[in-house]
Order: structure tokens, then sequence, then C-alpha cells
């Protein structure tokens, strides 16, 4: 007997969605600003200068000057894809990383986050943790489908961050790419747009004044805010 063909749920009246525009990201701590060398290069490289390790997983850096990174700074400011943030700590009035949309495909209604280089001071804060809400928020506002996260597979941190903002975890490619003369297996991650209504109630919980203490330390934590949304957890971590 003759097998049914199975096909695809129908995406009805499909309209592919815009790319990012260099309008600013605005929230109550954090400001993602299209890259631009001469206004955020010198206070990005007095960030990053504290802590060389920020780029041990990143394709390029660490940067040995304020010119080089200058240089850097300048060459990704005017590209499409990635299309790069920096990112201001409203708190502190600093930047204090950048981060960006890339492999940004209307047609599928896909989008990547990544490029993600926060510095120590904005590491574990609130600025950093809406930076990415905001990114996440403008994606699927946007119409996108799908947001993905895609670290090296030995980078926990990232892999650990992924799974504390809401990405659902999707497994590794092997031997996927190159970089600083090392083999990078990846892992993937992503949030589809039926996951948003439940992460956008996690993070603003979370971000809520009332989530927080005198002191600035959080009550509920957004693990496990978010585990309620998140389909599958990366088995290789522990919240």
């Amino acid at each position: 007997m003759a097998q049914t063909k199975q096909f695809g749920r129908p995406v009805p009246d499909w309209t592919p969605p815009p790319r990012p525009d260099r309008a600013a990201l605005q929230g109550r701590f954090a400001r993602l600003e299209r890259l631009d060398a001469d206004s955020h290069a010198a206070d990005l490289h007095r960030a990053n200068s504290a802590d060389d390790a920020i780029w041990d997983y990143l394709p390029y850096g660490p940067f040995g000057s304020a010119a080089a990174y200058h240089r850097w700074a300048r060459e990704s400011q005017g590209q499409d894809d990635p299309f790069f943030y920096a990112i201001r700590d409203l708190e502190t009035g600093h930047l204090g990383g950048v981060a960006s949309f890339l492999r940004i495909t209307p047609a599928a209604g896909t989008i990547e986050v990544g490029h993600i280089n926060l510095a120590p001071e904005l590491q574990r804060s609130r600025a950093a943790t809406e930076a990415m809400y905001l990114m996440m928020r403008w994606a699927f506002e946007a119409g996108y489908r799908r947001y993905e996260w895609k670290c090296d597979a030995l980078n926990l941190a990232s892999r650990r961050a992924a799974q504390r903002l809401g990405f659902s975890y999707e497994g590794v490619f092997r031997q996927a790419t190159v970089y600083k003369g090392r083999n990078r297996d990846t892992a993937w991650f992503a949030v589809i747009d039926r996951d948003w209504p439940g992460l956008t109630t996690a993070y603003e919980a979370w971000l809520a004044p009332s989530n927080f203490d005198p002191s600035g330390r959080q009550i509920e934590r957004l693990s496990d805010l978010t585990r309620l949304v998140r389909v599958a957890d990366d088995p290789g971590l522990t919240d």
C-alpha cells in the first residue's frame, strides 16, 4: 500500500520581513546603537582592554591598540550582514560591548544573533540581558519566524547564556568551521515565533524593578522563568 505523502504545515500569506535598519533599540537599562567607529570605538576599546579573554571564541581580536580596534569597527560598521550594534549601559552611560544580527534571511524568516562581545563591566548586568531581549524583540516584531544562536561547542559560557535566555538546544554540527587555526564544532540553539509570547512574559518579569532588591540582586532567575518555554535543554549543562 502506498504511503501517504506528508508536508509541512502551511504558512498562509507569508510575507518576508524587513532587514534591520539604523534605528536604535531603546530599553530601560540598555540602548543599542548602530556601530559607528568614530562615535563608539574609543569607549569600546577602553572597556574591552580589561580582559583579552573575551576574544577567545571570536574569529578576530584581541586588538593591541585603540587604532587597531578603530580600524576593525570602521570595517564592520558599514556591513549589512553582520549588522553590528554597540551596547550602551544606560546606568553608567558607557559602551560595554557589541552584538550583531547575521545570516539574515528574510525569505525564510530566519535571523541569527552573534558576534556578541561583552566587556567585563557589562557582563552579568541588567543592561546585557536587556540588550539580548531588545534584539530578539525586534526580530519577532518585524516578522521573523526563527531566531538563532550558534557558538563553539567548547564555549560553555555561551551555551549557558543561550539556555538562560530561552533558546532551545538543537544539537552540534561537527567540524563546522576553522578559526584562529582551530577546529570548531558548533552548538545550535534557536527560538521560534511560537516561543516568543512566553519569553516576552519571562523577560518582562525578570527586568521588572520589583525583581531586584535594593542592592540590585535578582530575586527570580531568568533561567527559571525561561525554563517554562524552552522545548529542549542543553544536555551538557545544568542551570
